[in-house]
């Protein structure tokens, strides 16, 4: 049974790990192509999910010219899948390199590269997002935080440690939805607006923009609606003095710790942002190659537009392949103005 959600976030993001497990056949053309097609994708609502080419074809679909879903995939990927498979079938089983190449039954060193060259992320870092999933989805049904741990293939010397490096904030707190986080925040003038700075004991976890502080502080609450959240212009009087600096140019390096919640996707498109230089930009195809999925250009824009810690993770630095700005959370012009005066080195 496909999960349609999973497999259309896989189309989305051109995911080459989908491809072999499924098909999606385009209702208004009658083809049916691999997840990672290159050609234009179709609406949601026109995409149908098959498990196989012979179910998409005798459901009436014709298999695409462009990306050929009919023809078995090539050694290379097959090898990569199969590793995914089994790191996904044996999250407590020893996944040194070693002995995952001998499981799939090739070298450590040809593994590691060919499985980053096609999946986007070594073996260790797939199945470190891979239990992170499981943690999750366990918490979220219910398990105890130590069932959870265990069933995601943690260790018992590294359960909690581990565990909370990845979720961003403890399990048991992440099994609550959040509830008991306790969130500070401050908002202060700056050459943009209004700006929040919110965060936990663990980082920064908002940077807003705005023209008031009371549509802020409400956005802010949505967003963590069953944490407890204070204003404390106190504490946050460092971290809100730090983006100041780097908006007034005297800090080009900004390096504050950042709590959010993020996808493994995400994370590593976020990485690629804090690494464009002060006063550079990329395109959002070239962050794309950066991180190793080339086809990913709209998850990128995606992953740009859902970043909840503006300025500390530069989302402003990644524009169109043409040089367009392209869009913004806090507005076009708050974009062209970062961008016009870190390249200038001038303060505002």
């Amino acid at each position: 049974m496909l999960d349609e959600e999973k497999c259309w976030q896989a189309v989305l993001a051109r995911d080459s790990r989908a491809d072999g497990r499924f098909v999606m056949g385009v209702r208004s053309t009658g083809i049916y192509c691999r997840p990672t097609c290159p050609a234009k994708r179709p609406a949601r609502e026109r995409v149908r999910f098959f498990i196989t080419p012979a179910e998409a074809e005798a459901a009436g679909f014709r298999a695409c010219l462009r990306c050929q879903p009919q023809r078995e995939l090539e050694p290379q990927m097959e090898m990569a899948q199969r590793a995914c498979r089994y790191i996904e079938a044996n999250p407590d089983a020893d996944l040194s390199l070693a002995a995952l190449g001998a499981e799939i039954g090739v070298s450590p060193y040809h593994l590691q590269r060919t499985f980053k060259r096609l999946i986007g992320v070594t073996p260790h870092q797939y199945a470190v997002a891979q239990r992170r999933s499981q943690l999750k989805a366990s918490l979220k049904e219910g398990e105890t935080v130590t069932n959870a741990l265990y069933d995601a293939g943690y260790s018992p010397a590294s359960l909690y440690a581990n565990a909370d490096a990845q979720l961003g904030m403890t399990p048991a707190t992440y099994r609550r939805g959040g509830e008991g986080m306790s969130i500070a925040y401050t908002i202060v003038a700056s050459p943009l607006g209004r700006l929040l700075v919110a965060a936990t004991e663990r980082g920064v976890s908002a940077v807003s923009i705005g023209d008031d502080d009371a549509s802020l502080d409400a956005s802010l609450r949505r967003e963590y609606h069953s944490a407890d959240i204070r204003r404390d212009d106190a504490m946050l009087d460092p971290a809100a003095a730090a983006i100041l600096r780097h908006l007034e140019g005297q800090q080009p390096h900004l390096n504050l710790p950042v709590d959010v919640q993020a996808t493994a996707f995400q994370q590593r498109v976020w990485q690629a942002l804090r690494a464009i230089p002060y006063g550079s930009t990329r395109s959002y195809s070239a962050v794309a190659q950066a991180i190793g999925q080339p086809t990913a250009t709209r998850a990128v824009a995606h992953a740009c537009a859902t970043n909840h810690v503006a300025i500390v993770i530069p989302c402003h630095r990644v524009v169109r392949e043409n040089g367009d700005l392209g869009g913004y959370r806090w507005g076009i012009e708050r974009k062209r103005t970062l961008l016009a005066n870190e390249r200038a080195g001038e303060k505002f």
